[in-house]
């Protein structure tokens, strides 16, 4: 029940600050996508676990910084941006909800960040894609409602297997990662 209030807190965040953002933005012209969203979030959510694999989170951060970097060159919202934040929406969640479970004596300790600071990062990447392309909060929260739904089974399916029986370190518990 924890996570769920988090996740909320979390979403309800990135809800006010795509508020303040559409405020001072011109009217929207968020133009109508001509690419499947769908398959380019569930391809999204599959590469992303691909590369979680190969280079871990570090890996994933890495990338992602450079896909931004690249996708926000568009004057125009193009699927790779989509694709981008959709990783950056699943990897985000998945990791705090794992850094959530860590006391902050032990993050700290570890010198991962706190599930907010997470939360709060991804959250300013959003802010400015949903400014500079003019996306609305119904956009934005239709966008999450697909990311959630297409995405993020498939990337905790593939990136987090469960345990089968006679896996290296196996004690039989389902889903121990």
């Amino acid at each position: 029940m924890r996570h769920i209030k988090k996740r909320s807190a979390v979403w309800g965040f990135l809800i006010a600050l795509a508020l303040g953002a559409s405020a001072i933005a011109p009217a929207p012209a968020f133009a109508k996508e001509t690419w499947d969203r769908v398959a380019n979030i569930k391809d999204s959510a599959k590469r992303l676990a691909e590369l979680h694999k190969r280079e871990g989170s570090q890996g994933v951060l890495k990338f992602l910084d450079a896909c931004y970097r690249t996708q926000m060159l568009s004057s125009k919202y193009t699927p790779g941006l989509e694709s981008c934040m959709a990783q950056d929406y699943m990897h985000s969640q998945v990791l705090a909800r794992i850094y959530a479970r860590i006391p902050q004596a032990e993050r700290v300790r570890m010198g991962v960040p706190a599930p907010e600071d997470i939360a709060n990062s991804m959250g300013q990447r959003f802010v400015a894609a949903f400014k500079q392309y003019k996306i609305s909060v119904k956009e934005a929260d239709a966008f999450r409602k697909l990311v959630d739904k297409n995405g993020m089974p498939i990337f905790i399916k593939s990136a987090f297997p469960p345990n089968t029986p006679g896996d290296a370190g196996s004690d039989g518990a389902q889903g121990g990662r």
